[in-house]
């Protein structure tokens, strides 16, 4: 064999070689970034049980209290939202320990306080504790940064090109909805999707694997045609 080619296959070997291991690490990657973010509290069984209906009551009254958050945010500033929450709890615990004082001198008993228990209790954080959640934090937060960067600085410019057309289609959204309007339909469909995705599970899986082999191709096309693109070979 010409030492020219078995050079060059060799070279391409290597390549591909770097190109599966890029691929290994970044698969690593971001399944401990997911694993340490706000998306493992989604999978969470109490979570689950919540968004999927298993108690209808506790759903119901948790669907409630944070839709209609979401429209006092909607229609007040934040400050008055605490504001008004902080003076409901104030009038409901003023008014039952006045009503407790009244009864007891009717009574005549001794009951002391009615919510002695409560004060008693001790509330303080442990140092550990928050430690812990500090130390998660930290670790959640130099994840975020090192795939930012890695994105910012075109690491890989397929993915790159991924976030700026995100970023271009989030430009749209944000000329219909605000913020909050966008956390109400989050809500909506967080409380929503997972009870019909539940009962149609098997059509809706047949979609998504069509459009994700759909999306796979397109992808993979993409990085054939881009000039330096990392070529990956990914195993589903």
């Amino acid at each position: 064999m010409d030492p020219m080619t078995q050079s060059a296959q060799i070279s391409s070997s290597q390549g591909i070689a770097d190109g599966q291991n890029s691929a290994a690490k970044e698969s690593k990657l971001c399944d401990s970034f997911l694993s340490s973010s706000p998306v493992s509290l989604i999978q969470s069984p109490q979570v689950k049980d919540l968004i999927h209906w298993r108690d209808p009551k506790k759903s119901g009254l948790v669907f409630g209290l944070s839709m209609l958050l979401l429209l006092s945010l909607a229609a007040f500033s934040v400050i008055s939202v605490v504001s008004y929450l902080l003076l409901a709890l104030l009038c409901v615990t003023i008014s039952f320990r006045i009503y407790k004082s009244v009864v007891q001198a009717v009574q005549k008993s001794n009951e002391g306080h009615p919510f002695k228990t409560m004060i008693d209790k001790d509330l303080s954080i442990p140092p550990e504790t928050f430690r812990k959640h500090v130390d998660n934090s930290l670790t959640y937060i130099n994840k975020t940064l090192k795939q930012m960067t890695r994105l910012f600085l075109v690491e890989d410019l397929v993915d790159s090109l991924k976030l700026a057309v995100a970023m271009w289609l989030m430009t749209y959204v944000g000329a219909v909805f605000n913020g909050i309007t966008i956390l109400i339909l989050a809500d909506i469909l967080l409380f929503a999707v997972p009870p019909v995705y539940e009962k149609n599970k098997t059509q809706i899986d047949q979609y998504i694997d069509l459009a994700r082999t759909q999306v796979n191709a397109t992808i993979a096309k993409l990085q054939e045609k881009l000039p330096g693109a990392v070529k990956r070979s990914k195993t589903e």
